[in-house]
């Protein structure tokens, strides 16, 4: 099975695609799509659809993972955030492709084992769990994360289910 974890962000989203075969979890690509900030929000908000979906269609996922947006103090940061989360959730929803969501706190206790890691923690056990990743780009690191912390808990749900 691949997986696609996804963090989202107006002018950043991370990206990360790994498989998972068995209890195994291959890295198999990630990165930061950027939206261009001197343009006028909806079409920031095209770009960053047009680039996500190309990287679906290159990468071919079979779900997706959405990292849950935290609210900030500046309501307009937050709404914008809302927005971009909103086409992240799209993008591979419009492709028919299961979407769950993780809260932050969820991801980084699943991956690092406390809810309130830093980004250089995250990092360091992406590198671990995934060899072979650099997960240079911190965005980048939170999508493999997002991605890690779904192929757990999707992984237990289906074995209860069985």
């Amino acid at each position: 099975m691949r997986i696609v974890g996804l963090d989202p962000g107006l002018r950043h989203t991370g990206w990360g695609v790994i498989d998972i075969s068995g209890n195994r979890l291959i890295h198999v690509a990630d990165g930061v799509v950027h939206a261009p900030v001197d343009l006028p929000l909806a079409e920031r908000l095209s770009a960053l659809f047009r680039q996500i979906t190309a990287m679906l269609d290159q990468f071919r996922p079979d779900e997706a993972a959405v990292e849950e947006s935290f609210v900030n103090k500046n309501a307009a940061s937050t709404l914008k955030l809302g927005v971009a989360r909103g086409v992240v959730l799209l993008a591979p929803a419009e492709r028919g492709l299961p979407v769950a969501e993780y809260s932050t706190n969820l991801v980084k206790k699943t991956v690092v084992g406390a809810g309130h890691a830093e980004k250089g923690q995250i990092q360091l056990m992406v590198r671990r769990l995934l060899p072979g990743c650099s997960a240079d780009a911190a965005d980048a690191a939170d999508a493999l994360a997002v991605a890690i912390c779904h192929a757990h808990h999707a992984g237990t749900m289906r074995a209860w289910k069985a």
